[in-house]
């Protein structure tokens, strides 16, 4: 059907509202609308939000197909609520080049479970020594906004400074993965009293903090933009708070597993628990929390990490860092955010649907909910308890820190322009 009336839904956590899509825009928002000629979604009691925006995902595709594809890592999105992702460029070949950000970019409109925006290497095959094509990309169908070398810091400073004078030329943007490379050689956790105790080496707070300090001030000096990726520790969240006092343009991100986890899970030396940045303290976790709130950190971001059973199930040495994250982030931020009194869903809607897309220019997506709008849409069973099983995920990975761990919050429905991606909790 063309129209579709969601009838009673609480939007944005309001008062219940039915809200009527026909075809791919929302045509009126309002109570008692009529339903006649329109498939009808009960919502009473669930939350209704714009369609979630994921400014920091791993598709894999193209290399790493045994992990995930566009394909299935859309369909892990649309699960769990986004309608848009950026797709990060540390794939095989790396996403340097026009074609390969194109490749990516096609992909994703073949699939349509959800929109796929192609992030750009900043340097030729993530090796920091030399500026990829950037003007090429953004020039491309893509339309590449966001650049970044993640999985790899840009840690030469003459070659940052000159992606970001290059990016301003366009309204650009980098994203930076903040990890000093010396000071993390041989890195296995957190640097603190865990690693310590456990004899791994140990990953220091300032590895981070070094270069977001470094990277601020020649946003700065540029006059251009920065956005940092996973920011995990607590002397950073004061250093873009004061970087953002000065008037600095710097975004940045947490991720749910940052937001919930803690470096004492690491003692089970279980490898699920092993990403990049390493999980940190408690201290850590709560300043992180309080910085999302009062908006210092921008935008959860899940940093959708997704490996193979074999490059996971292995001893912790071993074992790659990630984790997948799409299915469970929001109800991670339920959990953390929402349900601690540190943010309402008008909140929850802002930090991952306004913010992120906003960020990346996502057009047509966070967007309010209002007649006229793209009808990029996400309902939400706010009520639910469950633990989490990933047999049932739709990414082709496994590696959540989460199974048998009991969140709140399940999507129910996700609507990409008005077509229905996931009914009921099924994709369509």
């Amino acid at each position: 059907m063309s129209k579709i009336l969601i009838r009673g839904a609480k939007v944005l956590g309001g008062e219940p509202q039915d809200v009527l899509i026909d075809g791919a825009v929302i045509a009126a928002v309002g109570t008692g609308l009529p339903d006649e000629g329109a498939e009808v979604v009960e919502a009473e009691g669930k939350v209704l939000l714009p369609g979630l925006v994921d400014l920091h995902t791993h598709l894999r595709e193209p290399g790493r197909e045994d992990s995930e594809t566009v394909l299935t890592g859309t369909r892990a999105a649309a699960s769990g609520g986004y309608t848009a992702v950026f797709a990060m460029a540390n794939t095989f070949p790396v996403a340097d080049t026009a074609g390969v950000v194109e490749q990516v970019y096609r992909l994703g409109q073949e699939h349509g479970y959800c929109d796929v925006q192609p992030i750009g290497a900043v340097t030729v095959g993530l090796e920091g020594k030399k500026l990829a094509e950037l003007g090429a990309m953004h020039e491309s169908a893509a339309g590449v906004t966001v650049f970044s070398d993640d999985g790899k810091c840009v840690d030469d400073a003459v070659i940052m400074r000159r992606a970001l004078e290059y990016v301003k030329a366009f309204g650009g943007v980098v994203a930076q993965h903040a990890q000093e490379p010396r000071l993390t050689e041989g890195a296995q956790m957190n640097e603190g009293v865990v690693s310590a105790e456990l004899g791994l080496g140990g990953w220091p707070a300032v590895a981070e903090e070094s270069i977001i300090a470094r990277d601020v001030l020649l946003a700065e000096h540029v006059g251009s933009r920065v956005h940092i990726c996973h920011l995990s520790t607590a002397g950073s969240v004061e250093i873009v708070r004061w970087a953002k006092s000065r008037g600095i343009d710097v975004t940045a991100e947490v991720t749910p597993h940052h937001l919930l986890l803690t470096d004492e899970l690491v003692r089970t030396y279980n490898p699920v628990y092993k990403v990049n940045p390493p999980l940190r303290t408690e201290r850590d976790v709560t300043a992180l929390r309080e910085a999302l709130a009062d908006g210092t950190i921008d935008i959860v971001a899940t940093d959708h990490a997704p490996h193979p059973h074999e490059d996971k199930d292995c001893e912790w040495a071993a074992a790659a860092m990630g984790m997948v994250g799409l299915e469970t982030a929001l109800s991670v931020v339920q959990q953390t955010m929402v349900e601690t009194g540190l943010l309402d869903w008008a909140g929850v809607a802002d930090r991952m649907s306004f913010k992120p897309a906003r960020i990346g220019q996502a057009a047509g997506h966070g967007r309010p909910v209002s007649a006229g709008e793209p009808a990029n849409l996400t309902l939400v069973d706010t009520a639910y308890r469950g633990s989490v099983d990933p047999a049932g995920f739709a990414s082709r990975s496994r590696n959540t820190p989460y199974e048998g761990r009991e969140l709140p919050g399940r999507v129910t429905h996700t609507w990409l322009r008005g077509k229905a991606t996931l009914v009921d909790g099924k994709l369509a």
